[in-house]
């Protein structure tokens, strides 16, 4: 079996917490790439347009271990480059972000409502991986697992990466104590507490995940804590992490979590609304260290405002 090639270091700097992109340039049997320059117009021009990779070809913006490339360089498959994408304008999230923990290997925090926990679509600099690396001076700082980007409240990095396959192997073997809270209405006709259990489906592309029939691969534990006349502060305790999984089963119920934008209707795309965070919070981590065997608990110290 041929061993994987360590991939180099990337030889473009992180800009605003953001690793450069990296390309390694495939086969190409039938000689349709004569030049570098060739094969990114193909293949960023539908995105970008091909204008705009010309640009960044006279910029030196496409960087390789020996430099900058201009794109009149023969093509070669397997060569490696860098370059920084165009970020997209970003509103500001006017929420700071609370260290709840710090230390050699890892980093619990607080992250806001709106929030998302590392770049995706829309969402680059403005989110809480960009923001850590940034304050914290910690460049290789990554995300043991994700929280919604609506959903405030605890949030695992890892500061090494060498480290960050034993983190994210306890969420996977399902080895974390999670607990949630959240405000949603109150209805004396619902029994609780309840353990709902089902089957959870999200398209990629489309905003609202599903139920439908079948072998039920989510489960999560509802208690009502306290109620005052048409609200109720709950405990979510997710046995699972499907995406949503918390919000679908609050809905199914008939409670679905106060000022959510998706369940039980999608609303129309918009302004954020900063004023009306979904209320739900991550509350407590609760796990071994993989590393040192030692129980650790974490707790948030952000409130929901949606009970008073």
């Amino acid at each position: 079996m041929r061993r994987r090639t360590k991939a180099p270091e990337a030889p473009l700097p992180q800009r605003d917490g953001i690793d450069p992109a990296r390309v390694r340039l495939p086969e190409d049997p039938d000689g349709v790439w004569l030049t570098v320059g060739d094969h990114l117009r193909d293949r960023f021009g539908g995105a970008v347009g091909v204008a705009r990779v010309e640009e960044m070809l006279a910029g030196g913006r496409f960087v390789g271990t020996n430099g900058p490339l201009g794109g009149e360089e023969p093509y070669a498959a397997g060569l490696r480059l860098w370059f920084h994408r165009d970020f997209p304008a970003e509103e500001r999230v006017p929420f700071e972000i609370g260290v709840v923990h710090r230390d050699e290997r890892i980093l619990v925090v607080d992250k806001p409502h709106f929030l998302a926990t590392m770049p995706r679509g829309r969402h680059v600099t403005e989110t809480a991986l960009a923001r850590l690396r940034r304050e914290l001076g910690l460049p290789a700082l990554q995300p043991a697992h994700r929280l919604d980007r609506l959903t405030a409240g605890l949030v695992l990095f890892v500061v090494r990466p060498e480290d960050r396959g034993a983190y994210q192997t306890l969420f996977r073997d399902r080895l974390v104590g999670k607990e949630y809270e959240a405000v949603a209405p109150h209805d004396p006709a619902v029994a609780l507490p309840v353990t709902v259990r089902s089957r959870i489906v999200k398209e990629r592309g489309v905003m609202a995940a599903r139920e439908e029939p079948g072998e039920p691969n989510a489960e999560s534990r509802i208690e009502l804590v306290e109620h005052r006349e048409a609200l109720g502060r709950y405990r979510l305790l997710p046995a699972t992490g499907r995406t949503h999984q918390l919000r679908v089963h609050m809905n199914a119920l008939g409670l679905p979590i106060l000022h959510d934008p998706i369940y039980p209707v999608v609303r129309e795309d918009g302004p954020e609304d900063f004023a009306r965070p979904l209320q739900l919070l991550a509350r407590t981590l609760e796990f071994t260290d993989p590393f040192s065997g030692t129980p650790l608990r974490f707790e948030s110290r952000l409130r929901l405002s949606g009970l008073g």
